[in-house]
């Protein structure tokens, strides 16, 4: 039998866009989360993907890839088909990642399409009930007493819980044992069980553990209170000038054709701003952000400046 074989004679990028000609999405939908079930990132990506399965009117799956910082989940992105079949959320860890001088197998801004920055929010510090420390001035105090002796869980190395430490660190003169964990949700695990003394964590992922009883709540690094925890003070408030905001941000592979992600985009706006969903946020400690990819684009380039600038003057290097 003879057999025709018909060969694309356009550019790549035109066969890309022939192929996702068909209603997209056609088939399943995958949301890697480069860290584990716990973290802020798991947990605004379960919220999202519930709503885009409805308005996709397709599966869409949270596939959690934890390890190394997050930098194994995030290569699979990178190396996925560019056709919105495989989107991200990441935190703010992924600007950090690229602001540390790693050597990393993708490049932060070359390797990706931004989709939407989906939220900010601080990082909070918080302490195991056995604790003696209802402040941050007294962790400071505690941590001067002891240098190198009283311990903290991260996220892991590089993240954003572990820059805050960092930040804290250099401007205090303070020497805090850093206990690295594969993402936030083993870090409060961890400080929960009396495994670790203090425990930083998005507020998103440690208030419902906060108000449980299970961890007190010591500081948030926001430049104000918050109006979902405002009987918890701002590290500012101890250590003037103490400012970081973490965020959460969705990305897919590099080159995604613009139908595509303008769909995606304007799908997860109306999401996001849709009244249950930013309740579930402002409970949280979490502001709802959305907008433009090009305007993520300018926030993500942004961060990766201020971060190596802070890297540099802090000395933290991750090998």
């Amino acid at each position: 039998m003879k057999r025709t074989i018909f060969f694309c004679l356009v550019p790549f990028a035109l066969c890309l866009d022939a192929a996702v000609a068909q209603p997209y999405p056609s088939r399943p939908v995958r949301i890697v989360v480069p860290q584990s079930p716990g973290a802020s990132t798991d947990i605004t990506a379960r919220v999202i993907a519930q709503h885009l399965a409805e308005a996709f009117k397709q599966p869409v799956i949270v596939d959690n890839r934890p390890g190394s910082s997050g930098i194994s989940g995030t290569e699979l992105v990178a190396r996925a088909a560019p056709d919105g079949y495989t989107l991200m959320i990441v935190a703010s860890s992924f600007s950090i990642n690229a602001a540390l001088g790693r050597k990393l197998p993708y490049d932060a801004v070359r390797d990706f399409t931004t989709v939407t920055q989906l939220s900010k929010f601080p990082n909070m510090l918080g302490a195991h009930p056995s604790m003696p420390v209802k402040t941050l001035a007294d962790v400071i105090a505690l941590a001067k007493a002891k240098p190198g002796q009283v311990n903290y869980a991260s996220a892991g190395l590089a993240t954003g819980t572990h820059m805050t430490a960092g930040l804290l660190q250099f401007m205090t003169g303070i020497d805090l044992l850093h206990v690295p964990y594969k993402g936030g949700g083993p870090a409060l695990t961890a400080a929960m069980g009396g495994q670790t003394q203090l425990v930083i964590s998005t507020s998103i992922g440690m208030l419902p553990h906060v108000r449980a009883g299970k961890l007190r709540g010591i500081a948030l690094t926001s430049a104000k209170r918050s109006a979902s925890a405002p009987d918890i003070p701002t590290f500012a408030e101890s250590v003037p000038g103490y400012e970081h905001e973490p965020w959460n941000g969705m990305f897919g592979p590099a080159r995604m054709p613009k139908p595509v992600l303008a769909k995606v985009n304007a799908e997860v706006a109306r999401i996001l701003n849709a009244p249950d969903v930013k309740k579930v946020f402002e409970r949280d400690g979490a502001d709802v952000v959305g907008g433009k990819p090009e305007e993520f684009a300018a926030v993500l380039k942004a961060e990766i400046a201020k971060w190596a600038k802070v890297a540099k003057a802090a000395g933290i290097k991750v090998e």
